[in-house]
């Protein structure tokens, strides 16, 4: 089934607002939100929207926080975001980085005591109207191996880094580092679809294809295979330090789940799951239009390369950005059982998609 982009958004703001977010609170919530279905990333849009409600249900998320800034620099903040949506928490403190960056040409805030913020490529996009670079990075509960570890003590942990261009579209990159989110393992069990060998390993470390296998004691292994898994463990263990031993939050093992039926570890290092927001002011290292003209020089470059037959070479943001194109005029395509599950949610607060 397909629905247009405003009626899933006028629905997913009547939810937030039904849980008691404030009304902008729960326009910035569902914008954060549906950003990943207009940009093709299903896992994190209005598929989670009941597990938002569930959390609240539980009450471990705050409909109505008190963000503050418990600590500051010229340059730094570390916000505390009282148990909000981190869907409003990590706007909020992106652009308390913008703003400082306005000033002192870069801005570093980082954040605890939050809950998952949708896609991280949403918030690093934020500094792209200032003609600054935007850097976005979240941890999460703990579904990833480290490399030749049995036990989940990481995070999927993405990274986004948003930089500006002149004439060309921005450069947005926006990855896990996992081989996949878990995200996607949702999806292909909503499907009853296998999952590509590399992705998952069981409970003895072995290979499996079963997208369920985190629910049996495996594990999502990290980005880079098996001769390279190294590098993922790397990336997705500096996104929890910047993240969260920074700020204050939880970090490995200690970061709350999602899902609201499993309950936070007994012993938390922390409050609540971390972000880490950069910005640099693009003219603090050189003028904005010279840097501008020179991606788009690189954009160009690197999008005319000589590709494999059949093949094109594309530019990080590329593929998000065409089927933001498409699905704001084609509508957002939903499988039957998030439809059913929107349904469910809409009865919860007496309303119809």
């Amino acid at each position: 089934m397909t629905f247009a982009y405003s009626r899933l958004f006028a629905f997913a703001e009547a939810v937030f607002r039904g849980m008691g977010c404030s009304e902008d609170h729960a326009r910035q919530a569902t914008e954060t939100l549906l950003s990943a279905d207009l940009r093709g990333v299903d896992s994190h849009g209005v598929a989670r929207l009941s597990g938002y409600v569930r959390l609240w249900e539980a009450r471990r998320v705050n409909a109505t926080p008190a963000l503050a800034v418990v600590h500051e620099t010229p340059s730094t903040a570390v916000v505390d975001g009282d148990a909000g949506l981190g869907l409003v928490v990590g706007p909020y403190a992106m652009r308390l980085a913008i703003e400082k960056a306005r000033t002192a040409g870069t801005g570093w805030v980082a954040v605890r005591n939050s809950n998952h913020y949708g896609i991280a490529g949403y918030h690093a996009m934020l500094a792209l109207p200032h003609d600054m670079i935007g850097i976005s990075l979240t941890n999460a509960s703990p579904l990833v191996a480290p490399t030749y570890a049995l036990e989940r003590l990481l995070g999927t942990n993405p990274i986004s880094v948003a930089i500006p261009a002149g004439e060309q579209p921005a450069f947005v990159l926006d990855m896990a580092t996992t081989t996949a989110a878990n995200g996607k393992l949702e999806i292909l069990e909503r499907k009853n679809l296998p999952a590509p060998a590399s992705w998952i390993q069981d409970r003895d470390g072995n290979d499996s294809t079963n997208p369920t296998e985190t629910k049996n004691g495996g594990a999502l292994r990290p980005l880079g295979g098996e001769t390279g898994s190294h590098k993922g463990y790397g990336l997705g263990a500096t996104v929890d330090i910047l993240s969260a031993v920074l700020s204050g939050a939880n970090y490995g093992p200690w970061v709350p789940p999602f899902v609201a039926f499993l309950q936070p570890p007994a012993n938390p290092v922390g409050a609540g799951i971390g972000h880490f927001f950069g910005v640099m002011r693009v003219d603090a290292f050189r003028p904005a239009d010279e840097f501008k003209a020179h991606m788009d020089n690189w954009i160009q470059t690197f999008r005319q390369a000589k590709a494999v037959p059949g093949q094109q070479v594309l530019i990080p943001g590329d593929p998000e950005r065409l089927m933001t194109e498409q699905r704001l005029t084609h509508g957002i395509p939903l499988l039957e059982k998030v439809v059913a599950d929107l349904g469910s949610v809409g009865e919860r607060f007496g309303l119809v998609l």
